[in-house]
């Protein structure tokens, strides 16, 4: 067939994942992989750990600015006063598998929000200012609620309510565990939730962007999201981080386990990253956290072997810069804080959506509808073979 043999001298560049290929303007973050760099709207993700918190960080992100006292209050108070779900929403909850991963059940829960909480339809899809702000608050409030809810009810425990008093960080701990946490245990979650609650163009914040670019509601684009970071190659590594850990069992047997890796040339859970060709600043500022969580705490030999692992690695696949990334350190953290492996990637969507939001509002109004060119690269010209003369 002549139009096999045709020339490909017309075919656009592929690049795999699209690494590479600017896919939207943004002011919300900055990356600097070679120097192992983070800003939100400008400022040091190392400053904002140290001073902020994550109603503030969510709040800069939102609006692209810190916010003034009064401003962060009234944020504060409304994202306290919206953390409640509806009865039905966890009649909902209760009839899902007990054996249902919290990723499946956070994402279908947030996709059930937006059928509570209709949209105003438009012919252009547009939303006034006052339902964005809306938006953003009630799912930024409910996530945490939803996740601790079906948390507890997997286990056929009663949800236990949200309280007004604490924080968003406090809370979620409130809820999940039933106790209020230490301080050391509040600060400790407000940092992991603004270390994750924003990082560029990431799998699953273009999952948000590519189903807002359709006019697809909110509680629509978040529920993307969240399927998007359920992957292990996204969201779901800290699972395979302590997997691995709890596999090697001792820091003598670390040397071992990361050269029979290489061997096989099999990728090591937690490090490596797209962007990122030094250590993850994230990784650093967690791996900070839980040294003093250990001060109060005590040791953990876990935390032992990550960083026999780090430090084996570091002439092998560091000077290749494959270093630790946010997940190596942060499903130690929240272990240490006795949360379930299986709710780390659900409290990395807590955090992660206020960043999803943030590129939501900026992408408002863009009605510019997602449509990549694909390379093909199957037959043409074929013909059609009758079913009886097919063998």
């Amino acid at each position: 067939m002549q139009d096999k043999q045709r020339t490909r001298t017309d075919i656009p560049c592929y690049s795999p994942g699209l690494a590479g290929i600017p896919v939207a303007e943004s002011a919300i973050s900055y990356v600097d992989g070679q120097r192992g760099h983070l800003e939100y709207r400008g400022i040091d993700i190392e400053v904002l750990a140290e001073k902020s918190s994550f109603e503030e960080t969510a709040y800069l992100l939102l609006y692209g600015r810190l916010p003034t006292r009064a401003e962060l209050a009234a944020f504060d108070k409304r994202l306290r006063h919206h953390r409640r779900i509806k009865f039905r929403i966890r009649d909902i909850m209760k009839h899902f598998p007990e054996s249902a991963h919290p990723m499946d059940a956070l994402q279908a829960t947030v996709a059930v929000l937006g059928m509570f909480y209709p949209l105003p339809h438009t012919l252009d899809g547009r939303l006034d200012e006052d339902t964005v702000q809306d938006v953003c608050i009630n799912l930024i409030a409910k996530l945490p609620t939803l996740v601790a809810a079906h948390a507890r009810m997997r286990h056929g425990d009663d949800p236990i309510p949200p309280r007004d008093d604490l924080s968003h960080a406090a809370n979620f701990y409130y809820m999940l565990t039933g106790e209020e946490p230490y301080p050391l245990t509040e600060r400790i979650m407000d940092v992991a939730l603004i270390v994750h609650a924003e990082h560029t163009m990431n799998a699953s914040t273009f999952s948000t962007m590519v189903t807002a670019s359709t006019q697809a509601d909110p509680y629509t684009c978040i529920s993307a999201a969240i399927g998007a970071l359920s992957g292990p190659l996204h969201g779901g590594a800290n699972e395979d981080v302590l997997r691995m850990l709890d596999e090697i069992g001792s820091v003598e047997r670390a040397e071992q386990y990361l050269h029979e890796k290489l061997e096989r040339k099999e990728k090591i859970p937690g490090l490596g990253h797209r962007v990122y060709k030094t250590k993850d600043p994230r990784a650093t500022l967690l791996q900070k956290l839980y040294v003093k969580l250990t001060e109060k705490m005590g040791p953990d030999p876990t935390y032992e072997i990550a960083r026999r692992i780090e430090e084996l690695s570091r002439d092998t696949l560091g000077a290749k810069g494959v270093c630790p990334n946010v997940d190596f350190y942060s499903g130690i953290v929240y272990r240490k804080l006795g949360i379930a492996t299986d709710l780390f990637t659900p409290i990395f969507a807590i955090a992660r959506v206020a960043g999803w939001l943030a590129h939501w509002k900026e992408q408002l109004g863009k009605s510019r509808i997602y449509r990549p060119q694909q390379i093909y690269v199957g037959d043409h010209g074929r013909p059609y073979v009758p079913i009886e003369e097919r063998g």
